[in-house]
Order: structure tokens, then sequence, then C-alpha cells
């Protein structure tokens, strides 16, 4: 069963790969081979000449089968294996002149033939060469005729077999470049047509979460008033009650509900609020030392090791601190909240060079019990939660990522079960030395940093990023697309202020 599986996949395969060269040599061999036993019945030859002649036809039928049948085996190897046919087929060719008359042979036409498709299919220099091997043996399979015969009559033979080859191999190597166009052409429209498919899914995924943030907006805002007043009055009650009665356990109960449900609620406020950063050049090792501070009481609750090390002089980056803080606080509580006791906390700072531009990295990881690689996918989608039911909120993760959005900057998460999770926040660091340097607008001279009101076209790159705008605003910035950010999802690489700044370095 497995090898009829096989061999129709490589009938298949041998399909695919059928050219209208291989027909004609087919074609051709077939017509030469029932030509020959038509030329073999009614020809009026000799009976030497008739063994001759059937032992070459023979010859010609033996290594065509073994040639097709190589072909059949390894189609992947069809230029070599044609290679070899052809030498085959000059011998065969030469063999006919000689044992049927030489010069005065109507076999000589086989040269012909064979120059006028190899140099089709191997194209003008090999059409040129084959052109002249074929005149060679032409000369050689006549032996001792050729003083019978004018030289200029061999000439004339001879220069046909160039008339042949060479504007055959023109046109071959003039029909191979424009397929190699139309390959290139097609492969483009293909990486074309995948790329607007991953813009329409990030503009699917934008608008989803943007409608899911009015919308969880909006109910949290309904909800909040009267959560206050059950909270309130819950509060009141469970002061009042005294002893460990049922009631008072009920009261309790309505509180710590109270409690997660207003945490729940200002996780979804902070994710459905509008961006508003207020950014400011800042230390990152200082923000990761404030945060241990704040979460080291759970660390020690849970016998947690803390291990910390933070990169030396490391630059300042262009964040807001506030929120950049919570996004530390967020990933340290989740690192927290998956370890066993007695586990390890690991937080390091360090510069990273990705797409050209250098990061300054948080990275944060755990030895909790690992996630799966579908889990990993949507660790950072809101609501998502891969802990226990009833464990935080789903939105930390996914407050981090919007605060990363917000940043320009990337979130990455690689797990492995069994062995802990670790979590990258990579904010892009742009020198002052590069900032003062040619910016992408000034490049492009799309006008951006003089027009009235510039702030509110939403150029990512404006007017800090000049210099990197690829990992703010285009091909690899990583966001969710939105606004003039649609505008700027060409390919960076293609780009000439990338190529000059990122590759060639010469601006």
């Amino acid at each position: 069963m497995k090898l009829t599986e096989k061999l129709r996949a490589l009938r298949g395969k041998i399909k695919d790969g059928i050219e209208s060269a291989d027909i004609a040599f087919l074609l051709l061999r077939i017509s030469i081979f029932w030509g020959g036993i038509g030329w073999l019945s009614f020809s009026e030859i000799s009976d030497q000449t008739f063994q001759h002649v059937s032992s070459i036809f023979a010859y010609f039928a033996v290594y065509c089968s073994l040639i097709y049948l190589w072909l059949f085996l390894l189609p992947q190897k069809k230029k070599m294996i044609y290679g070899v046919a052809l030498v085959f087929d000059l011998l065969y060719a030469s063999l006919l002149v000689r044992v049927t008359g030489g010069f005065e042979s109507s076999f000589f036409n086989g040269f012909y033939l064979i120059t006028a498709l190899y140099s089709f299919y191997f194209g003008l220099i090999p059409g040129t060469v084959i052109a002249a091997v074929s005149g060679a043996l032409y000369f050689v399979s006549c032996g001792y005729q050729f003083y019978e015969l004018q030289w200029t009559d061999f000439v004339v033979r001879v220069a046909f077999l160039f008339l042949l080859a060479i504007p055959l191999g023109v046109l071959s190597q003039k029909l191979n470049e424009d397929k190699e166009k139309m390959l290139n052409l097609n492969r483009d429209l293909e990486s074309s047509i995948e790329k607007l498919k991953n813009v329409q899914e990030r503009l699917i995924d934008g608008e989803k979460l943007s409608a899911l943030g009015r919308l969880t907006a909006d109910v949290a805002h309904e909800i909040r008033n009267p959560l206050t007043s059950i909270g309130g009055f819950a509060r009141r009650l469970n002061k009042k009650l005294q002893g460990e009665t049922k009631e008072k356990e009920y009261a309790e109960v309505i509180v710590s509900e109270v409690n997660r449900l207003e945490r729940i609620l200002k996780d979804v406020l902070t994710f459905s609020r509008e961006p508003k950063s207020d950014m400011e050049y800042q230390d990152i090792n200082s923000i990761v030392e404030e945060s241990m501070r704040e979460m080291e009481t759970l660390c020690e609750d849970k016998s947690l090791n803390i291990e910390m090390t933070l990169g030396d002089q490391l630059p300042q980056v262009l964040i807001d601190r506030i929120q950049v803080r919570q996004a530390a606080n967020n990933l340290v509580l989740y690192a927290i909240e998956v370890m066993p006791s007695c586990g390890t906390l690991t937080l390091k700072t360090y510069m990273q060079s990705i797409f050209e531009v250098d990061y300054v990295v948080v990275e944060v990881s755990d030895t909790g019990p690992g996630l799966t690689d579908e889990a990993v996918k949507m660790i950072f989608e809101p609501f998502y939660n891969s802990g226990e039911i009833g464990v935080g909120t789903g939105l930390g993760l996914a407050i981090c990522k919007k605060i990363m959005d917000e940043h320009y900057g990337l979130i990455f998460a690689e797990s492995e079960l069994d062995k802990g999770t670790t979590v990258k926040m990579l904010f892009p660091y742009q020198s002052m030395e590069n900032g003062e340097m040619v910016k992408c607008w000034e490049f492009h001279k799309c006008g951006v940093e003089n027009t009235e009101g510039a702030a509110r076209m939403r150029c990512p790159a404006y007017p800090n990023y000049g210099r990197i705008c690829w990992v703010i605003a285009g091909t690899f910035c990583g966001q969710k697309v939105s606004g003039a950010i649609a505008q700027k999802l060409g390919d960076c690489k293609k780009c000439k202020f990338y190529q000059q700044v990122a590759i060639w370095k010469d601006i």
C-alpha cells in the first residue's frame, strides 16, 4: 500500500514537471523509432546493412527506455539526464550515418533535429557547442568519403547546424528569461497577497479590540456605581455583626467578592482607556527595582527565590514611568501566581539588537508549570487566563501588551512545559546622536514635521523615532494596525531609507 502511494506521489511530481520540451523529445524519439522501422521494411539494402541498422535501432530503443526510466525515478535531475541523453543521441546519429552511406546517407538530417531540439532546451552557448560537436561527428562518421564530396557542400551542411542552433538558442534564452520573470512576479504576487491577508487579520483584530474596549468601558462604568453601593453596605454590615454567625460569614463572602469585582473593574478600565502617555527618558533598572520592592512580601509568603541581574550602564529610554511600572508589576505578579512554593523568580535587564535596532529588554522568568504552544499564542489575549479559574482577571498580560504597543515596543513569551515561562518586554532605543541625523520623513519628504497638527496625524515615528521607523510603524512593529500605521506596512526591506540606514549605513 505504501509503495502504491509513493508511486502515485512520484507520478504526480512527474506530471507537474512536464514541459513542452519533454513532449517534443518524446515525440521525436517515437517518430525516429517507427520511421526507422519503416525504412528497414521498405528500403532495398544489403543484409549486412540491415543487420547493422537493426542493431543500432535496438541500441536506440534500449537507451531511450533507460533514459525515461531514469527520468521517472529522478525527475529533479532532468537537466543532467538530458545531457547524458544528448551524448547517446549524437552517437546514435553518427552510427546511422556511418552504416548507411556516409555523406550520401539521408540520416545526416538527424544531426539537424538533435541540434535544434537541444539548442532550444539548453540555450545559446550550449546550442552552439552542440552544433560544433555535431559537425565534427558528421565529418568523422563519413571517414574516407570526405574526398568524394565538394568541401563547399560540407561547409553548407555544417553551417545549417549553426543556423539552427543560434536562433533557437537565443529564442530559448529569451523564453527562459521571460519564464523566470513570470515566476518572480507570481512569487511577489503570492507574497503580497499573504501580507495583505496578515494586514487584514491585524485590522480585524484591532477593530475587535477597539469594539471590546468601548463595550467593556461602558459596562464597567454602569457596574461601578451599584457595586460601590453593595460594597459599602456589605462592609458596614460586616462591622456590625458580631461573633461567628452565618450572617457574619455571608457578609464576609460578599465583601470578598465585591473586592474581587472591583479589581476586575479596575483592570477592565485600564485596558479600555484611551492611549494617553507622559513620555520621558527614564532609567529602566530603577523601575524594575521599585516593582520588586512592591512584590517582595508576596515572594516571601510563597518562599520564592529571587534572582535579579540588572544590566550595567543601560541607556535611558523614552517611556511613561507609571505605565511601565504597571506592566512590570503585572509580569512579576503573573510569575508569582503560577509558581509553586520555593520556586525561582528571575529578573534581567540588558540590551538586544533586533531588525538592526537596539532595544532595552526587561525579562521576567518563572519556574512554574509552563505553557503549551497554543497557550503561548493566546497569552496576551484579553480575558485569557492560563491559571486556575477565578484566579486573576485574565487582563494582566493583555494590559502589558497594550502598554508595549503604546510604547512602540515588542513583547514576547517563551515557555516549556514543566520548566517555566519567560516574558520579555523590548523598548526601542534611539540615541541622541542618531536622532540628530536624517529622519524618515526628511528622507521621504512626506512633510509630517511641517504639517499643522502633525501629532493628530498619528505617525508613530514622529517626532522621536525618525531613524528607526521600521520597528515603530513599519513591517517589524508587531502592533495592531490602526490609523496612519496602516500606511506604513509595505515591506521595509525594500524601503530605500531602511536600506541606506540599516544595511548600507551611508546616511
